[in-house]
């Protein structure tokens, strides 16, 4: 009987036992890789979250791993069908922990602003960084940081909606961008709007862009765009460090007749302005000025379909650029140079790209006959590339302008490189002359040129077609007698 009994005892015992927390722990995977990711003393930390595990410089809180530790024994203690014998809890109290609050918040602001910085130059800050601002404290706080707003393009999507999605979708434009100009826009360097046909007005008329450098509205073609007044002085003084102006496709009221206009600041910095258009425009001179009153350095101007500006207003623009006048029986033989004591000194000059070229014009009664010579003579040394298509001066009047560029005296070698001569009265004695006198002429356009000869009316696409031009047209020139 006593036997018995200390066999039975033995199999309860067995059944039974008692198994301490610490000792039920087994080494899990995850700690294995915790341990040889980041050793205790390494000078690095782990953070994890539901699919990712971040490897970050310097401690980190040294009671996580502990915690996560707890929790895997806790649930094990704790899971269905368990023999183990929950040993005593501690009697002594556990200190109150605050939330974890994720490891969103734990991830440095520097890493956070190259990942940022990732994303944005690859898809622009919009949307994404105003998605962003709204996970976390962290987040916002990396989203609004002006690294991250320097280029912005902005498209409203409104194009094919109905009329009732595309007001509302209007509306919720209307209220980001009263959000955004105050509280982003000052940040910006370079703005394109692309395919707007509304609200552009409130854009260029918002004074908080002292930052911008570029700027670059585009309604796009065929688009019936509401008709508004260019905000001219409102825009100086709100991007007085502007140096790129481009306004394409814009539909421009004129100004009130009987309003005295106040001159803006200008844009010192200026140095391209855009405005072509492939509608009708209502850019005039005095519009122009307005513009470019206070613009001495500008590189490149646009007004290719702007049919109201004329060389007398173009030439009374502050732009810098004088040439010597010299020539044939002015001053001596040509090739000689200008002495101190025969021609003043005058500023270098600035211009390298004129673009007045007109395209499907229907009216050409209007257009200006003569004043050519106003725009070569003033920047005959500086031009690279000029653009004269479509215009309606007579023969005579562009012979006297191109003959600024084989008159001029001082310049061993002019910069025109590119002329489009396209739909003028060009003659080919004024063409051979302006092929001859300037030896870095790359392209030049004589389609639809109705005085010369049919087998040139083409374009010239480099330096050996332009020379071919060149012998076609001295063998097609009569001898002289």
């Amino acid at each position: 009987m006593a036997s018995e009994a200390a066999g039975l005892a033995r199999r309860a015992r067995r059944r039974v036992r008692v198994v301490h927390p610490a000792a039920a722990h087994t080494r899990s995977a995850e700690d294995w890789w915790w341990d040889r990711l980041a050793p205790s003393g390494s000078g690095y930390h782990l953070l994890q979250s539901d699919s990712m595990l971040l490897v970050l410089p310097g401690p980190g809180p040294a009671r996580l791993r502990a915690q996560r530790r707890a929790a895997r024994q806790a649930r094990r203690l704790r899971s269905p069908g368990s023999r183990a014998v929950e040993a005593k809890p501690s009697s002594a109290p556990t200190p109150l922990q605050e939330p974890d609050p994720g490891w969103g918040d734990r991830v440095p602001l520097e890493i956070l602003l190259q990942i940022f910085g990732l994303l944005v130059a690859a898809d622009g800050p919009i949307p994404f960084l105003g998605r962003a601002a709204r996970v976390c404290r962290r987040w916002n706080e990396a989203a609004s940081q002006p690294a991250l707003w320097h280029t912005l393009t902005l498209s409203p999507p409104l194009v094919g909606r109905p009329a009732k999605t595309g007001a509302k979708a209007e509306k919720k434009l209307l209220s980001s961008l009263e959000w955004l100009m105050p509280n982003r826009f000052s940040q910006l360097q370079r703005l394109t709007l692309i395919h707007w046909k509304s609200q552009v007005h409130l854009v260029l008329k918002g004074s908080c862009c002292p930052q911008l450098q570029v700027l670059e509205v585009s309604t796009g073609l065929n688009h019936n765009i509401i008709p508004f007044q260019l905000p001219i002085e409102a825009l100086q003084k709100g991007c007085p460090q502007l140096q790129v102006l481009r306004l394409l496709n814009l539909t421009w009221l004129p100004k009130p007749s009987g309003r005295a206009m106040t001159p803006g600041p200008g844009f010192p910095s200026l140095e391209e302005l855009c405005l072509a258009s492939s509608t009708c425009s209502f850019v005039s001179n005095e519009v122009l000025g307005r513009l470019l009153h206070g613009s001495p350095h500008l590189r490149l101007l646009d007004l290719r379909g702007c049919a109201r500006i004329t060389p007398a207003g173009l030439h009374d623009l502050p732009c810098q650029g004088q040439c010597f006048l010299g020539g044939r029986g002015a001053g001596g033989m040509q090739g000689s140079l200008p002495t101190q004591s025969s021609y003043p000194l005058v500023s270098p000059p600035e211009l390298e790209q004129l673009y007045l070229g007109l395209y499907d014009m229907s009216d050409r009664l209007t257009l200006a006959k003569e004043g050519s010579p106003l725009l070569t003579q003033k920047w005959c040394h500086s031009l690279r590339e000029l653009d004269l298509s479509g215009q309606g001066f007579s023969e005579k009047d562009l012979e006297q302008a191109l003959a600024a560029f084989s008159g001029t005296l001082g310049c061993s070698q002019l910069a025109l490189c590119s002329l489009n001569l396209r739909g003028t009265r060009v003659t080919p004695g004024t063409v051979s002359s302006v092929i001859s006198s300037c030896p870095g002429l790359l392209y030049l356009n004589l389609e639809s040129c109705r005085c010369l000869p049919r087998g040139l009316k083409q374009a010239y696409r480099c330096p050996e077609e332009v020379q071919w031009c060149l012998e076609q047209l001295l063998t097609s020139l009569p001898s002289p007698s």
